[in-house]
Order: C-alpha cells, then structure tokens, then sequence
C-alpha cells in the first residue's frame, strides 16, 4: 500500500514544473557513477615539480551536468539495455525528467541502483522539485536494498535528524555497511565515528584501515587524517610514517586550507622531511589567501622573519590587520604593528581593507 501511494504522489510530482536546487549532502560518489575504484592505501607516485603542478591534481570525481536539458531531444538509446541503465545514461546527460521516467518503475520494483537514483533526482532537485521528504523515502528503500551510496546518504540523514527521525544506532550501522562496501565518504565517516566513540591508541587503530581506504581514493580529509596519524601516532611503522608528508601533501593539493597550512608548517619546521622555507611559505600563503585565519597570522610571520620570502613589512602588516579583524590575537604581532610608521600603517590598512578571498 505504502508503495503505490508513494507511485501516485510520484507520478503526480511529475507533471509539476522542473525546479533547479543544489543538494545538501557531498557530490555523489563512484556508486552511482560506475565502478568502483580499486583500492590502495599507497600515494601515487608523482612527481611535484611544482606547486602548480600540485594543485591540477584535484578531481574529485565526476560532475553531475546541472543545467536543464530536458527540452532537447533525447538520444536514442537502445531498448534492449535495462531501464536503469538507460535512467542512469540519461542522467549523466542532463536529461533529468527522462531518468525519472526511466528509473522510476525498477525502483517501485525493488531495484537499488534505480531507488538511490531516485532519491539523489529528488534531494539535488533535478527535472522535478526538490523534496527531501521523497529523497529520504528512496533512500531508505535503496538503503534497504544493500546500495553504499544510499547507505551513506540515509545514515547521514539518521544523524542529523534531518527530514527523518534520530536514530544514531542505525547510522552508524549503514555507515559501516557502506564503509566495508567501498563507500569513500562512508569509510571516513565510519572511521571518524571510531575514533569519537573510542578515544586513545585503540579507537585508532580500529578507525586506520577506514581512513586509508578512503584517503586512497581520494578524500582530502581522510588524507589529511592519515598523515597526522601516521606523523603522531605511537607505533606506527617506519614504511607508513615515512609517506605521512605525502598524504599532507595530497590532502594540500585537493584544496584542503587546513592541511596546505599544516603543509606550510611542516615544510618550514622539517616534519616528515627535509626543510624547505620557499616551498613552506607558498603553501601558507595560499591557506591564508583561502581564508585560513592562522595561516595568515603565521604569514604575517614569515613576513616579519624573512623565512621563504624577502621581509616586507607592509605586507606583514596587512596579514596581521586581517587575522586580528577575524580574532586571531597576538601580541608579539601587536608589537611589530605599533612600531610601523604611519604610512606603513595606513598602506597595511589599504591593503587588507582589498583583500579578498580566493
């Protein structure tokens, strides 16, 4: 019965008006997009001959086409291909009411695939009106039906109490279904729910296989989790530890404004290798372009010192106005600003009054 009210309220959503909404949860991940990566907890063996370089290294997975596009003729595609897969075509090619249509009756059938489908349509608001009570129903059902992606959809939702009922004793087990099942997301998520819930040396130990999966396939915090793990974690072997500033790096280049500052940090201070001021003060200064508050008071320090840069005062001043604007206090800083000239004060006062972020 359940079902075919749901069929009804669905066709008759249907005949309303397509309405465009970004969705509240990450971008879909590599189970509703094709298969599944393979996995490896070793970093890629790049070269960074550049910081440029470093920074193309950020896809993070396939995009989904938002514009419209269903006023255009739709491909044929051939009949003898599934529904769902023809839904998922038609997905991927912006033809949003035409999944619908397509996937819709498989996922009244029971199919997985087609319900996560379903429900991403309805929570991203694509080709029909957003509706996160429908999205949180399909969710449930894929969930239900064994989908990772829906798992980590719906045990985010069981989380947060958002459009569903509380209930962290089923999040956290669809969260680890998802995880073991390859979910990258769910893997950080279940590994983070460990370590929360089991404090010290154990909990992360447990949570370590979790974070390296989902570091491995490209999660900018799992990798920025990994190399704070193997950097500080006791009994962590040597072969793991050594690799600790390459996931800092990577979870850096992903865009990550925590982990380029720690990146600064560690360059300067020599963690995990060889001490490299210019390097150092690059990847602070992008943190703190980022909008990263104490990456731009520590840039206003390297400014003072010279370390990585020639000394400039002026700019020194303008990172410490901007930090202290955002309440990051220091008084070593409050020094150095009083005993500018006037004119230093006031260019410093320009500067940061321009500043934006990038």
């Amino acid at each position: 019965m359940e079902n075919a009210l749901r069929k009804s309220a669905t066709l008759a959503t249907l005949l309303l008006a397509a309405a465009m909404s970004a969705g509240e949860v990450r971008a879909q991940d590599a189970d509703t997009k094709g298969s599944p990566k393979t996995e490896t907890t070793e970093p890629a063996d790049t070269e960074y001959h550049t910081l440029a370089s470093e920074l193309d290294l950020k896809p993070q997975g396939p995009q989904i086409l938002r514009a419209p596009t269903d006023d255009l003729a739709l491909p044929l595609l051939d009949e003898s291909i599934d529904a769902t897969k023809r839904a998922y075509s038609a997905y991927q090619r912006g033809f949003y009411l035409t999944a619908m249509d397509l996937a819709l009756s498989p996922a009244q059938s029971g199919d997985a695939a087609a319900q996560t489908l379903v429900a991403e349509l309805f929570s991203e608001g694509l080709g029909v009106p957003r509706s996160m009570e429908d999205a949180a129903f399909w969710y449930k059902q894929a969930a239900e039906n064994g989908n990772p992606s829906a798992q980590f959809k719906y045990a985010i939702m069981l989380l947060e109490g958002k459009f569903v009922p509380v209930d962290a004793k089923k999040s956290r087990e669809l969260m680890k279904q998802a995880a073991d099942a390859g979910n990258a997301f769910a893997q950080f998520n279940h590994a983070q729910s460990v370590v929360a819930r089991h404090p010290g040396d154990a909990g992360i130990r447990e949570a370590l296989p979790y974070f390296e999966k989902s570091a491995a396939q490209g999660v900018a915090d799992a990798q920025y989790a990994l190399a704070q793990i193997y950097m500080n974690s006791i009994g962590i072997p040597e072969e793991k530890r050594a690799k600790a500033r390459d996931w800092m790096r990577r979870a850096a280049a992903a865009g990550y404004d925590t982990a380029q500052l720690d990146m600064g940090i560690w360059l300067i201070d020599g963690v995990g290798g060889d001490k490299d001021y210019e390097q150092g003060f690059r990847w602070m200064e992008i943190a703190a372009n980022r909008g990263n508050v104490a990456a731009q008071n520590k840039l206003a320090i390297l400014y003072v010192n010279a370390i990585g840069t020639r000394p400039d005062p002026v700019e020194a001043a303008k990172w410490y106005i901007i930090s202290k604007r955002a309440g990051y206090n220091d008084p070593s800083l409050d020094d150095f600003y009083q005993g500018l000239t006037s004119e230093q004060q006031k260019a410093a006062i320009d500067r940061a009054n321009k500043f934006a972020r990038r």
